[in-house]
């Protein structure tokens, strides 16, 4: 089996430092799978909706503003969002990909998975489950400032934020005031990418973002794409390309032989020969 072909030149690692891979395919890819609706405005912003119309997806290039990705859940399609989730637009894609490829699944199960509800002491959605694969990997707990439970990669450049006591349900929407917050960069205030849940956004949706950028495989990247701001922070290394199969190399020194001429059958519908020269 031929392996996929790997789009970059470099590996970036720690993952959270990749950065956006420029094209929104890959997070789009697995609603479309699972039969979800989509069209294009005229400025080339997407959007996409469940079938029952209770799940929404906006990939914004030419939004208002930096949340490139604006996911948004309803109880009923004309009332105000269940929960809604934000990546701005440096986020790195795979992420996306992640929440989206289970947000497909929590869907084609109902509405008693993709609108669960975080809730205290039930193992299966308790609110602080996305912490628990950050913890696995080394990050440590940090209260940064009152009201707010945090913990941050052990190179301090990436942090998950959880906001505690009551937050404006429209706030968490439309800003980075939200219950949940993930950012990157040399410091909260200032994050080269973030990503922001709002509060009733259902755990295993965050969890399969946060086991995502533990994930211990670097990412791909091209290296004149990759932020200025990694210098000196990321882990670059060369991808070099797979060695060659025995196959490959007996296919490279095979002799190569003309192509068979194809001859004509002859049928009734055939034109006659030519006369040949004269001798």
């Amino acid at each position: 089996m031929t392996p996929p072909e790997i789009d970059g030149d470099v590996y970036v690692w720690p993952r959270h430092l990749a950065s956006t891979t420029g094209t929104g395919d890959p997070a789009l890819g697995p609603l479309l799978d699972a039969g979800w609706d989509m069209r294009r405005d005229e400025d080339s912003n997407v959007y996409m909706s469940a079938p029952d119309r209770r799940v929404r997806l906006g990939y914004l290039p030419e939004g208002e503003d930096d949340g490139l990705w604006r996911i948004t859940a309803y109880k009923d399609p004309f009332g105000p969002p269940a929960w809604g989730v934000c990546f701005n637009d440096r986020a790195p894609t795979e992420f996306v990909t992640a929440f989206t490829t289970v947000l497909a699944t929590a869907y084609e199960q109902g509405p008693d998975a993709y609108l669960a509800r975080p809730l205290s002491g039930d193992d299966d959605h308790d609110p602080f489950l996305p912490v628990v694969p950050l913890l696995n990997r080394g990050w440590e707990i940090d209260r940064p400032r009152r009201g707010v439970f945090a913990v941050q990669a052990p190179d301090g450049h990436t942090g998950l934020e959880f906001t505690t006591g009551h937050l404006d349900p429209e706030d968490e929407l439309t800003t980075r005031d939200a219950r949940w917050q993930l950012w990157a960069g040399k410091s909260v205030n200032r994050p080269v990418w973030y990503a922001t849940a709002s509060t009733d956004t259902p755990v295993a949706l965050l969890t399969a973002v946060t086991e995502c950028i533990v994930d211990p495989a670097p990412l791909p990247r091209w290296r004149e794409a990759t932020s200025s701001y990694i210098k000196g922070m990321a882990q670059l290394t060369p991808i070099v390309p797979p060695a060659p199969t025995p196959l490959d190399i007996q296919r490279a020194v095979a002799p190569h032989r003309p192509p068979a001429v194809s001859i004509p059958r002859w049928s009734t519908t055939s034109r006659p020969a030519l006369p040949g020269p004269s001798r």
